[in-house]
């Protein structure tokens, strides 16, 4: 599953895997968040509702262009910046290219849309 992340002017896409906690990310879609900057590492957000966890791992490391759903706050986590282990962190895709224009300070205005495949 390819997603779209529309920066103001950088288009990014990303794959996911296939999970229960994707699949509830998908059903979100599209959405427009405001990605604030955590830790120097990562842009996140809340979202709507909580996802999911059932069937995921109990805790991830997280690699720099990794899309995740951390379950203990309920916010989406983009990596920019390697990070390491995390308990309730899951994995829902990674970034295809251009992770570069989430390393900038402050916020970041996206919409994340579903890419319809052929």
């Amino acid at each position: 599953m390819k997603i779209r992340l529309e920066l103001e002017d950088t288009v990014i896409t990303a794959t996911l895997i296939d999970s229960k906690t994707t699949r509830d990310f998908i059903s979100l879609l599209p959405l427009t968040l405001t990605l604030e900057d955590y830790a120097g590492t990562e842009k996140i957000s809340d979202l709507p509702k909580r996802l999911s966890t059932e069937g995921a791992p109990s805790g991830s490391d997280p690699s720099v262009g990794d899309i995740a759903y951390y379950a203990p706050w309920g916010n989406l986590a983009i990596f920019y910046r390697d990070s390491g282990y995390a308990s309730g962190l899951v994995i829902l895709g990674t970034i295809d290219s251009g992770i570069e224009a989430l390393n900038v300070p402050g916020s970041v205005r996206v919409t994340i849309e579903l890419v319809s495949e052929p």
